[in-house]
């Protein structure tokens, strides 16, 4: 088996914008968001990483004033075309993660089976997006290793199955982390940026000792994160990167 042999063979996929109402940004006014997926072109399969913004009811529709840019669209601008995509990982189940999921029917899905779980459940997404016609998930729980330096890992805290990617290439490691650093929806904490928060959290694990976790607290996946060393870490929402090896090698 081989490894991804750069990073920068990991394409981000851009599909558009929503805005964020101010009730959610913790910060009095409402805010502008990217909504990215990434595609992973490895030597064993091609990987999308989340598909994009789906259709919502009106409500929602008024409520985060969503414009679409398409899977097909975003493929097509990192040299891919949407037919060589083999495996879907999305990294939760809400409407702005799997929007083009029943576009891609037959493709194999590797969600987690809490994220499956919920996702069935009431007021959680649109049932639509979930169980179309030929949908094939791979529920997994805990980590998978899907091809040689591609792993899923379990994120929680944006919602209870949320899973990250860490991509093992020959130059590095890259840290596909989605929604994993939002707990809005968990936490009355005001949103900052994914990769600001990503930050906080990766220097209070390096400078507190587990007796002191309290006074800046971190993830508890974030020690296995950590494991792989990233070199560069990216996000759903926020364009910004965070790279924990700049400030070292310099």
């Amino acid at each position: 088996m081989t490894k991804l042999a750069r990073i920068d063979d990991v394409r981000r996929l851009d599909f558009g914008f929503f805005v964020r109402p101010a009730t959610e940004t913790g910060s009095g006014q409402p805010r502008v968001e990217p909504v990215y997926g990434y595609l992973i072109k490895h030597p064993e399969m091609t990987v999308v990483f989340d598909t994009g913004i789906g259709a919502a009811d009106p409500e929602t529709e008024a409520y985060y004033q969503p414009q679409r840019r398409s899977l097909d669209l975003a493929c097509r601008e990192a040299e891919c075309s949407i037919d060589d995509i083999d495996v879907i990982v999305n990294s939760h189940l809400h409407f702005d993660h799997c929007g083009a999921n029943p576009r891609m029917a037959g493709r194999r899905i590797i969600v987690q089976s809490a994220e499956l779980e919920d996702a069935r459940g009431v007021n959680y997404t649109f049932p639509e997006l979930i169980d179309f016609d030929r949908a094939h998930y791979d529920p997994i729980t805990g980590e998978a290793e899907i091809a040689d330096g591609i792993v899923v890992l379990p994120t929680p805290g944006h919602s209870r199955g949320h899973q990250s990617v860490a991509v093992c290439a020959d130059d590095g490691a890259l840290l596909v982390a989605g929604q994993a650093m939002d707990f809005s929806m968990t936490t009355s904490v005001p949103l900052a940026g994914d990769a600001s928060a990503y930050a906080s959290a990766h220097l209070a694990h390096q400078v507190y000792p587990e007796l002191d976790r309290r006074l800046a607290p971190w993830p508890e996946w974030l020690e296995r994160i950590e494991q792989f060393d990233p070199v560069r870490v990216v996000f759903a929402h926020d364009g910004a990167t965070f790279g924990p090896k700049i400030a070292a090698e310099r």
